[in-house]
């Protein structure tokens, strides 16, 4: 059932990366491949087989038998194909090949419960570009172990990568996730807090009550500048610009996300009712950003 050595068909501690052929699974194999280059881990590219003819055999009509081995071997060898392509790309760090038997969701979320990231490819945007989110993307990012980088957009290094932070648990692992990769690919890192998830109309009668805004505003610098304190500390090298943005967490965020590298946000924020409104604010950037994402779930136990 493949090739690669993955025990269990679990990718311990290593770079997976969803593959289907497409061209788009085809560009997330290259990201992969040099992101696996540069966190000094192995690369898995996973394919995940359905029996195309599983229906027939319910159907009570004579058939011709067909078996999967053929359509098995041309999977094989597309995954073979862009093993060795990634391979130039992976700075002599191991890439091997798996084709596995399952729905796609099932597959990678199997193999990569243990893994230290997992890449997806997503095509275009607007309605088809969500509806293919929503089938396999979009459900990996909510229920995958491992951090989920969605990957679109050029091939291009701008040197910029975005985090919105909050303060919350998930928004440290997030920060921490995006320190680590502008230092290891040397990009400036911008940091971004929205202090109020209302539209500013919203907020129009607010601004007429006795409400100090430059307090509100240094406190919101202050969280900001609290969420990122350990992390600048441990990567010194890491250039930081922080904002503080009065516009709602999306756009906020989006505005900062034009020629970046990447976006990276957490799914849960603060409280019951903040995980809602992170949980959208993540899938809002993950539909609309023209750039790579990494999503960053709770841990167990954390809210």
């Amino acid at each position: 059932m493949g090739r690669g050595g993955v025990v269990g068909e679990v990718a311990h501690d290593g770079v997976v990366v969803g593959f289907d052929g497409s061209v788009a699974s085809r560009r997330a194999a290259y990201w992969a491949a040099r992101e696996a280059a540069t966190r000094r881990r192995r690369l898995l590219v996973v394919s995940a087989f359905r029996w195309p003819l599983t229906e027939l055999t319910q159907l009570r009509t004579e058939i011709v038998v067909l078996t999967e081995d053929p359509f098995r071997a041309e999977y094989q060898k597309l995954v073979d194909s862009v093993v060795e392509e990634c391979r130039e790309l992976a700075g002599g760090m191991e890439v091997t090949g798996e084709v596995l038997t399952g729905e796609p969701v099932d597959v990678l979320d199997r193999v990569s419960v243990n893994a230290n990231l997992l890449v997806l490819g997503s095509s275009g945007h607007g309605t088809a570009h969500q509806v293919l989110l929503g089938s396999t993307s979009a459900e990996l990012v909510r229920y995958a172990h491992a951090p989920v980088v969605v990957v679109r957009g050029d091939d291009l290094t701008h040197g910029k990568v975005v985090v919105g932070a909050d303060g919350s648990p998930t928004s440290t692992r997030a920060v921490d996730f995006a320190f680590d990769f502008a230092s290891r690919h040397n990009a400036e890192l911008v940091a971004v807090h929205a202090w109020s998830d209302l539209p500013l109309d919203a907020l129009a009668a607010v601004r007429e009550w006795d409400v100090d805004w430059d307090e509100v505003t240094e406190s919101a610098r202050t969280v900001l500048s609290e969420a990122i304190a350990g992390h600048a500390e441990r990567y010194p090298d890491v250039r930081v610009r922080q904002v503080v943005a009065m516009s709602k967490p999306v756009q906020a965020i989006l505005d900062e996300a034009e020629g970046a590298d990447l976006v990276v946000v957490g799914s849960h924020g603060r409280g019951a009712v903040r995980r809602m409104l992170l949980g959208s604010v993540s899938q809002a950037i993950l539909h609309y950003a023209k750039c790579p994402v990494a999503v960053l779930r709770a841990e167990p136990g954390v809210h």
